[in-house]
């Protein structure tokens, strides 16, 4: 992820933040799953208070660029599929639930063993 702020703009900064990882996000750059720096380590980086990265990312997460799942972490959030991608996903979603559930593997541990997988 690469941003700049301009100090010097007329823009605020929490505005620049907000639109440059809007438009990452929309160009690919950052793609769904990506996970975003913690505010904290943003404002360090960018040398901007705290409450301006927090603002911008609250934005995104009302537009629904970003989601924040709590200790894991804020991703990019993942774009809506096309209708056959979806029932392709769901129909393997409901292959896997089946098959953990005939092998006995509880909902955390199934949930567990893709978490370990994914990239």
């Amino acid at each position: 992820m690469r941003i700049v702020i301009d100090h010097d703009a007329s823009e605020p900064p929490y505005e620049q933040l907000r639109r440059q990882i809007a438009s990452q996000a929309a160009d690919g750059t950052l793609g769904p799953g990506s996970r975003i720096p913690t505010v904290r380590a943003l404002a360090e980086d960018l040398n901007i208070a705290v409450n301006t990265v927090a603002k911008a990312y609250r934005a995104l997460e009302a537009e629904g660029v970003l989601e924040a799942l709590g200790r894991r972490g804020t991703f990019i959030r993942s774009r809506a599929l096309p209708d056959d991608i979806a029932a392709a996903a769901a129909g393997a979603a409901d292959t896997y639930v089946a098959e953990q559930r005939r092998l006995g593997i509880a909902r955390t541990e199934a949930i567990r063993m893709v978490e370990d997988r994914w990239p």
